[in-house]
């Protein structure tokens, strides 16, 4: 690989949901800090969504690592598409809390509510994150609004973030589970990133892999790059990755924008490089030219 040729102690561009490399850019900043302060208000239902690839894993991740332990629990459950009565035994599983596998829904339900009411008499709020949540059965989505309903004179029991791409708004839009939609108290949704924040991107997952040399991406390669991959985290770190294997190959010290364009036609998610119009214009006036000449002989 490319490490030793470019000073690096790892890979800077991995697709994993890696905290140790996360860049705080706007969006995500926001979207933590409203967060954070939603889940120490004690609401009940937050939504954040985000196109597929702009890091909402990733922030799922930073944000249950910002959350005290001293105050709250936690649960994550990174594959909702569950029935109800797994889910909850999923959500027993993340807390600790054993539940009699024999039990019907009922008790289940009724097991869950007191484990909830324990930990609030100990000073804890329970915190559950759903990945994926768009994938969500409609019938387990409404067990998880009916386990919401216990609460104090303060404050939920159990607060819900849901994480999911744009579809989960579709989803959230049936008339059927209007009253889950009411309960929404804080949303969130991801943008990409900016060609100026694709620079610094760059920049900052290199120099957490170790990298303490001179500019490495060209300008000209940053602009492509961007446009390669309209912004979107996990674009910018596949193209990035097979452009530093590129010009590793080459045997070169900086990625240039040929680099990122042979990387980028190699990424079927990548967008399509655009027709120059001069190449277009100069060929209609070749055809053109070509037939007059044709027509006057």
């Amino acid at each position: 690989m490319y490490e030793a040729h470019f000073g690096l102690r790892e890979p800077p561009f991995g697709i994993t949901p890696d905290t140790s490399f996360a860049y705080a850019c706007n969006s995500h900043q926001e979207a933590l800090n409203t967060l954070l302060v939603a889940a120490r208000n004690g609401e009940g239902f937050m939504k954040v969504t985000g196109e597929v690839g702009t890091g909402k894993t990733l922030l799922c991740r930073r944000f249950l690592r910002a959350l005290d332990p001293g105050r709250f629990v936690s649960a994550y459950i990174p594959n909702p598409y569950l029935d109800p009565q797994t889910l909850m035994f999923a959500l027993a599983e993340e807390l600790g809390v054993k539940l009699d596998r024999q039990a019907d829904h009922h008790h289940l339900l009724r097991e869950l509510n007191h484990a909830l009411l324990d930990f609030a008499r100990a000073g804890k709020t329970v915190v559950a994150c759903m990945d994926e949540a768009q994938a969500m059965p409609q019938e387990t989505l409404e067990a998880l609004r009916l386990l919401t309903n216990l609460e104090t004179e303060k404050r939920k029991l159990l607060q819900v973030v849901l994480f999911g791409q744009p579809e989960l708004d579709d989803r959230l839009a049936q008339e059927s589970i209007r009253q889950l939609r009411q309960r929404i108290t804080f949303q969130y949704r991801l943008s990409v990133l900016g060609a100026s924040e694709v620079e610094q991107y760059l920049a900052h997952r290199l120099r957490v892999a170790g990298y303490r040399g001179s500019r490495l991406f060209l300008p000209a390669a940053v602009r492509q790059l961007h446009r390669a991959s309209r912004g979107v985290p996990r674009l910018v770190n596949i193209i990035a990755h097979k452009s530093l294997l590129l010009a590793f190959g080459e045997g070169v010290q900086q990625v240039q924008a040929q680099h990122v364009r042979s990387a980028a036609a190699d990424t079927p998610a990548a967008a399509p490089a655009p027709r120059r119009w001069w190449l277009a214009a100069a060929a209609g006036i070749l055809l053109a030219a070509g037939a007059t000449l044709a027509y006057l002989q």
